[in-house]
């Protein structure tokens, strides 16, 4: 499925179909959590966390497509993403965009 950015794909036709979307919502391990907060302290990346926004995008993502796939789309034009802290040590990721047909 093609996958843009913009709010348009140059040269195609389509109609479009509506929002597709996607969200999932994302926890490291307690563990991980604690050596974060310590990790805070000194300073430098938080590699858990990086981790597990990584994924929960790609989660999100996948889902996203789904949606459009069900809706009978070929792509998606204007992709986003958002973000939301949840709780401490756990994130939402919304993926979104317009879901379009192309017309031959």
């Amino acid at each position: 499925m093609l996958i843009v950015t913009s709010d348009k794909i140059t040269g195609r036709k389509y109609e479009e179909l509506g929002i597709a979307q996607g969200n999932t919502v994302q926890t490291v391990h307690l563990g991980k959590d604690i050596m974060a907060g310590f990790k805070t302290l000194v300073g430098g990346e938080l590699t858990s966390y990086n981790e597990m926004m990584t994924t929960a995008r790609n989660l999100a993502r996948e889902r996203m497509i789904d949606n459009a796939q069900q809706m009978g789309a070929d792509a998606i034009i204007s992709m986003r993403y958002t973000t939301n802290s949840i709780t401490q040590g756990a994130a939402e990721i919304l993926a979104y965009g317009t879901a379009v047909r192309f017309i031959d």
